[in-house]
């Protein structure tokens, strides 16, 4: 495990210490103690203040505390703004200040990774899973140790994927692919070369296995997240594809060229605020830069590429409307032809989200792409 943070506090008149393991949360700075008998609104005063509370009883009744914070927390939501950009700004602010007050309710676990609260779960091999061995007591955050208990049962039962006719079962920190409209598009875009795939970023290796599954001879699946590497690996092997797929630690591209490289890049030119946000927003679209950049290099003649991204950031402002096909134009390449799927996830159908005016429009959009020369 990589060195954490050592964070200190007062208890019994002692002084504590502990390792601070947090994926997005900066250690604490001022921590108290809270209990059963800790009542919502005192608590809820004292995070928004910025002390972190150490829970020390019951772990239900910790949930039930955590439940009580968001509450309140979610009280202090913004109205919908005059448009949804600022619509949009007002929600990430939102999101990032539940976030920053709700990792102020941590637990502790002991070297092995037990939760050191009455009636609390067995979490070892969630924790082990998420982050590795460990070798001295943690303190973490109960949001955040629920987390890693939702991404256990993911990776335990997997996501059925009907383009695989299969199920993916994600790690924790790997975008977890709920959202079918790019897997279908992948799974039906008509295939002009079957010796050699790339696919770019590939996560958990659905599409990779999507492209094998379609006949592609050799499939080349890269990530720079050594998470997503060991994902495709094992999930590429329960699917037993690895005499087909080669997955490797590659910034984007591999070595050498292929007649298709498929690319579904994060789709919102933001700064993600967590590690598995960088699957979803990439800061002045800089990742979707490089590849159109570098695209022709590694393509071989008369291939192509499969683009495949969504129109949110188009909806919300974000980008402009003919902004993919403008980019893809100054680096040399022309849009051979596009197909789109409307959005079917949960938001696109929840009235009561805020960006439902945008979610219910989303398209996913495959654009093909070959050098205009």
């Amino acid at each position: 495990m990589a060195q954490l943070d050592e964070v200190r506090w007062q208890e019994g008149g002692e002084e504590r210490r502990a390792r601070w393991r947090a994926e997005s949360a900066p250690p604490p700075k001022r921590i108290q103690l809270a209990d059963d008998s800790t009542r919502a609104a005192p608590a809820f005063h004292l995070v928004a203040e910025g002390t972190t509370l150490l829970y020390r009883g019951d772990y239900h009744n910790a949930r039930q505390l955590l439940t009580a914070l968001a509450k309140r927390v979610r009280e202090r939501r913004k109205p919908v703004g005059p448009d949804l950009l600022s619509t949009f700004r007002a929600h990430r602010q939102f999101q990032s200040l539940e976030h920053q007050l709700l990792s102020r309710l941590v637990v502790p676990l002991d070297a092995q990774y037990r939760v050191q609260l009455r009636r609390a779960p067995d979490v070892h091999l969630a924790c082990l899973e998420a982050w590795g061995p460990s070798e001295e007591p943690l303190l973490v955050s109960l949001r955040e140790l629920l987390g890693v208990i939702g991404a256990h049962e993911w990776r335990k039962n997997g996501v059925e994927v009907e383009a695989l006719g299969g199920r993916i079962h994600p790690h924790y920190g790997v975008f977890t692919p709920t959202r079918s409209e790019y897997l279908d598009l992948v799974a039906a875009e008509p295939l002009l070369h079957l010796r050699r795939a790339v696919d770019v970023g590939t996560g958990t290796g659905v599409l990779a296995l999507i492209l094998a599954k379609r006949g592609v001879e050799e499939v080349i699946a890269t990530d720079l997240d050594p998470r997503a590497i060991a994902c495709a690996l094992e999930n590429v092997k329960r699917f037993g594809l690895d005499d087909r797929i080669r997955v490797e630690q590659r910034d984007l591209f591999p070595e050498g060229r292929a007649g298709l490289i498929v690319f579904n890049p994060p789709w919102l030119p933001e700064k993600p605020r967590s590690p598995i946000e960088r699957a979803i927003y990439d800061p002045g679209s800089a990742t979707l830069e490089r590849f159109l950049s570098q695209l022709e290099h590694h393509l071989e003649p008369g291939g192509e590429a499969w683009l495949v991204i969504s129109n949110l950031a188009e909806l919300l402002g974000l980008r402009g409307a003919d902004e993919i096909e403008q980019r893809a134009a100054a680096h040399g390449l022309r849009v051979v032809g596009k197909r789109s799927a409307a959005a079917r996830h949960p938001k696109s159908q929840d009235e009561s989200d805020p960006l439902f005016a945008a979610r219910s429009r989303e398209l996913t959009t495959l654009y093909r792409l070959q050098p205009a020369r």
